[in-house]
């Protein structure tokens, strides 16, 4: 189900892609220069006004993935050191374990030995 409403918003997006792209087709110069728009070295001339909506919608996405990436560093901090931390503890049970192992007596008796038959008279 969820696949199926994931692809007709997808479907719904491309619709009003494919729109704004068809009626935003004329061209424009881009200036980069906010302080003289006719320098001819920072203008792109003749470029399609929806390639520059996209680009710029491109370079929003691009921007608010670095800014959440960014936020999230504390997290991925403490994650790092928890899985460390938890790395160390498995590595000191496996050593108590082998430690345990190689400890037993061989002849397969686990436990202690029981008191011996001798009185105290």
């Amino acid at each position: 189900m969820t696949r199926f409403i994931k692809n007709v918003i997808l479907f719904v997006i491309a619709v009003v892609v494919i729109a704004l792209a068809v009626t935003n087709r004329h061209t424009v110069s881009l200036s980069l220069n906010p302080f003289d728009p006719q320098d001819p070295r920072l203008t792109i001339p003749d470029i399609p006004l929806f390639w520059v909506m996209f680009a710029s919608l491109c370079v929003g996405v691009v921007v608010g993935g670095l800014g959440a990436w960014a936020k999230q560093g504390r997290w991925r901090k403490e994650a790092r050191v928890k899985r460390r931390e938890a790395d160390k503890w498995h590595k000191e049970a496996d050593q108590l374990r082998d430690m345990q192992a190689s400890a037993q007596p061989a002849s397969g008796v686990k436990g202690l030995a029981g008191p011996d038959t001798r009185s105290a008279a």
